[in-house]
């Protein structure tokens, strides 16, 4: 394996390594690479340091990372890590960033301006038509068009997109090898030749249910904006603008009849302070400030990323553990009440969320698992 971003070839396949191994999320990567000082050191410790509470602890095997890595080159597919200058600044600041996608086609695309396009997969024929509409004008103006390249209204809106420079990233539930649904085969494909595709989880990993919700926040994440063109209550379409939303970002929708089930989730976001959209140029105007310039999505010079992490490396856990239950509670509330440093807080969290026993929640809440 070539490794990308000056990163050794050891310290690329132990990331890859470290994210794959069995109770490692984003959150304790990043901790695990700050309190290590790299993946090859943090591989080394990660039995002691899961041991710690109770339980026997082993990480991915090197077959099994030898394998993926000869799998994702098979895929004509490369590796992006949360490091590299290429990887996108607005997906960067988002809670949870994925800390390795693998990717297909043109990266440079992620520097555009982007704006997400999501709605529902059995949507009618006219969302279907105004989504394309909509893909096409943003696209020709010089927007990247995002989406989850689902039936309905992202098709649609990778279509549309297709059809002016290719200026659409499509990002999948599965892995970069594995198309769903089937009869996106060729769509996905000419997403991949002439925009880009972007997968977080391994090669031929199926698209499981819980890995759609994961997808939909790398879809609100890498986006200044996003517009739901048609989605029925209680739909993916509308997690993903919530955690637009979550993230600081704008949500758009396009109204519908009240009488068409699949547009009550978009009238329903705009009477909670979405933004009402009818044209491309809305969206446009939405997303760029006075002098009609939107906000780039260039990697800015970053501080070092394991100056954010708050592990410190000498630290020590702190005694914790008992001020958590099975209800979700903010890290900033165990750092309050156990009266420890954050960095010995956060260490006792990796030790518990690598034995299997801590979940991690939205808006930096833990609970017990």
């Amino acid at each position: 394996m070539s490794a990308p971003g000056g990163l050794s070839q050891d310290e690329a396949f132990a990331r890859i390594r470290l994210l794959r191994s069995p109770n490692v999320g984003p959150v304790t990567y990043l901790h695990l690479l700050a309190r290590f000082g790299d993946a090859v050191s943090a591989i080394a410790a990660l039995p002691e340091v899961a041991g710690r509470s109770g339980r026997p602890y082993k990480p991915a095997s090197e077959h099994r990372i030898h394998d993926e890595i000869a799998a994702t080159r098979k895929a004509g597919a490369r590796y992006l890590f949360h490091d590299s200058p290429d990887y996108p600044r607005l997906l960067a600041e988002s809670e949870g960033a994925p800390p390795i996608l693998t990717w297909r086609g043109d990266l440079s695309l992620l520097a555009r301006p982007c704006v997400a396009m999501v709605g529902a997969r059995n949507a009618s024929a006219a969302a279907i038509r105004l989504a394309r509409e909509f893909a096409h004008e943003l696209a020709a103006q010089g927007w990247t068009v995002v989406s989850g390249l689902a039936r309905g209204i992202d098709g649609a809106a990778h279509q549309g997109a297709l059809a002016t420079d290719g200026a659409t990233v499509g990002v999948i539930a599965s892995g970069i090898d594995i198309t769903y649904p089937p009869e996106h085969g060729a769509l996905q494909e000419n997403v991949a030749t002439r925009g880009l595709l972007l997968a977080e989880q391994p090669p031929r990993a199926e698209p499981l249910a819980r890995h759609f919700p994961a997808r939909n926040r790398i879809i609100a994440g890498l986006c200044l904006g996003t517009v739901v063109v048609e989605a029925a209550p209680r739909s993916g379409s509308l997690i993903t603008a919530r955690l637009a939303g979550e993230m600081g970002r704008q949500v758009m929708a396009i109204p519908g009849s009240p009488l068409d089930a699949r547009s009550h989730g978009c009238n329903q976001l705009i009477r909670d302070g979405a933004t009402l959209v009818q044209g491309a140029q809305d969206v446009i105007e939405e997303l760029t400030d006075f002098s009609g310039i939107a906000p780039t999505s260039l990697r800015e010079p970053p501080r070092h990323w394991a100056e954010e992490m708050s592990i410190a490396q000498s630290g020590e856990p702190a005694d914790v553990a008992g001020l958590l239950t099975t209800a979700p509670v903010g890290v900033d509330e165990l750092i309050r009440q156990s009266g420890a440093a954050a960095s010995a807080v956060q260490l006792v969290l990796v030790e518990l969320e690598l034995a299997g026993k801590l979940v991690r929640h939205a808006g930096g809440r833990v609970s017990l698992g």
